[in-house]
């Protein structure tokens, strides 16, 4: 792979334009499902020595709503084998076995994802841990096990690849987020690539609040030399990529690592061929941090724009007070949600849309944000049924903690054609879609900024998707036309790019059988 520089902007540019939908693209398109070569959602590992994980996992005790809101600092708990079985089970574990008629049954895993084609694979970096030794692992839902790629503590090397990230240093496990191109790209084409961190956000956001359950400090740095990463896990670098990692636990002390021969080791075919989609590799391979310069310089503050002139009405939010809030736990909630298929066209409550906004816009530990109100997104709402708000587009103020109506009136039939003419964005309550400065943010990161605003809109679409089930309601994530968004919200929407868009409101009830699984199982 030829590197093409992070700071040669203009292959961002034309990955977003290229990929974008609009009324034409979709009809245009051509592209047909190959039912017949449909990848495997599996990476399977067939020849690597396998690790058990404990089938006795214990779901996170903490409440929801006040877990998904906070990002504790310290821990205090020390990270053994049961402890890490939780995570692995409750961000990317099988939840539920769903039965429509005449379908085959399907697995639900317990973040949601686009197309369930489940492109994102997790692995593990750890020293020695209570229950197992160090080593790198590759996690694998399907038998809840982990298969061994290297045997010895390489968490060094991580250090190494991030230029010293202290989270790392300081981490007895680092969880690593791939993304396998060909198993979203089936369906999506090149428009994968955007998926990927939208399927990643999701999977961070249940991983994160997972870990402040168990008392767990935890973080996403997405600064590294990728290329140090990639040939860690033994991934063909034009197939998979490595998208960031999540140091979990503090208090531990990574060694210098041993070398880091390469590996290959055996992996059964996702499917009989693939197609590959240029754009994707294209677009990570100019995406890519080459030198420790480059990772440092990665990892300082974002200055958002000002912000842009305020609506004609403002509608300050009013959140559930604390000792009100339901007390569904984080676990009940992922092991009982799912993209809601179908809405009630009933409203929901200001309130409720006020504790939503509120608690899911409390801020990302990631390394590319610099805390609390740094944010690379701009929020925008097309509310069909609150009570006590006007119908209408508005425009979500952090600073003001406020909704600002841009325009008043009913836009059902508009939301639905934005969201690609589905009945979702008419059916919701409230259409929220996460836009952002593109050039702002290119100008600021290079092209791996492109993917870090993605995987933001993801981690948000993720929390919002808790919040909504610990309040009773449903959510889904939905796709757009690109410049039809912008064009909707502007002019204060001017120039901005849409990123990913959640569709809330009362789950209507479709026929169907689901079961739910106990933790672990398969």
């Amino acid at each position: 792979m030829c590197p093409i520089s992070n700071r040669d902007v203009e292959e961002a540019r034309n990955y977003h334009a290229a990929t974008k939908h609009s009324y034409w693209s979709v009809r245009l398109g051509g592209h047909f499902l190959d039912w017949a070569n449909k990848p495997r959602p599996y990476k399977v590992y067939p020849r690597l020595p396998v690790v058990p994980l404990p089938r006795d996992v214990i779901p996170p005790a903490a409440k929801a709503l006040e877990a998904v809101g906070t990002f504790p600092s310290i821990g205090t708990s020390i990270l053994d084998l049961a402890g890490l079985a939780q995570l692995l089970s409750f961000c990317a574990g099988l939840t539920k076995k769903k039965v429509y008629l005449g379908d085959e049954p399907q697995h639900a895993r317990a973040t949601s994802c686009i197309g369930a084609l489940y492109a994102i694979e997790i692995y593990a970096v750890c020293g020695d841990l209570p229950g197992l030794p160090a080593g790198v692992y590759h996690f694998c839902p399907a038998d809840f096990t982990l298969r061994r790629l290297r045997e010895g503590d390489f968490r060094g090397e991580l250090v190494r690849a991030t230029a010293g990230e202290a989270s790392i240093a300081g981490a007895p496990v680092i969880l690593v987020l791939t993304a396998i191109f060909w198993r979203n790209a089936w369906k999506y084409q090149a428009r994968a690539y955007r998926h990927f961190y939208w399927d990643a956000g999701a999977t961070l956001a249940n991983l994160l609040i997972t870990a402040v359950s168990a008392q767990l400090v935890s973080r996403v740095v997405t600064g590294f030399i990728d290329a140090r990463v990639d040939r860690l896990l033994g991934l063909d670098s034009e197939r998979e990529a490595s998208l960031c990692l999540v140091p979990i636990g503090v208090n531990s002390s990574a060694p210098e690592p041993p070398e880091v021969p390469p590996i290959a080791p055996e992996i059964v075919p996702l499917s009989k061929r693939e197609v590959d989609y240029p754009l994707i590799v294209q677009i990570r391979a100019a995406s890519m941090l080459l030198s420790e310069e480059e990772v440092r310089e990665w990892r300082s503050t974002f200055a958002p724009r000002p912000a842009p002139p305020s609506g004609e009405k403002c509608f300050p939010l009013t959140p559930i007070e604390c000792e009100r809030l339901p007390d569904r736990t984080l676990g009940e909630i992922i092991l009982r949600r799912g993209s809601t298929r179908q809405f009630a066209q009933k409203a929901i409550s200001f309130q409720q849309l006020s504790t939503i906004l509120e608690r899911s816009g409390r801020g990302i530990p990631v390394d590319f944000l610099g805390g609390p109100g740094t944010t690379l997104l701009d929020t925008y709402l097309v509310v069909n049924a609150v009570e006590d708000l006007p119908a209408g587009a508005f425009y979500f103020s952090p600073s003001k903690q406020a909704l600002e109506l841009l325009k008043e009136g009913t836009f059902r039939r508009e939301a639905g054609y934005l969201c690609l003419e589905q009945r979702l964005g008419i059916e919701a309550s409230v259409v929220v879609f996460f836009l952002a400065d593109l050039e702002r943010i290119l100008e600021r990161y290079g092209n791996r900024g492109y993917s870090a605003a993605q995987l933001e809109a993801g981690i948000m679409g993720g929390k919002i998707y808790l919040c909504a089930y610990a309040l009773g309601l449903g959510a889904t994530g939905t796709t757009f036309y690109d410049d039809d968004v912008t064009a909707f919200f502007s002019p204060h929407a001017a120039g901005k790019a849409v990123l990913f868009a959640v569709a809330l409101g009362w789950p209507e009830r479709i026929p169907g059988r689901t079961t739910l699984l106990k933790p672990g199982a398969d």
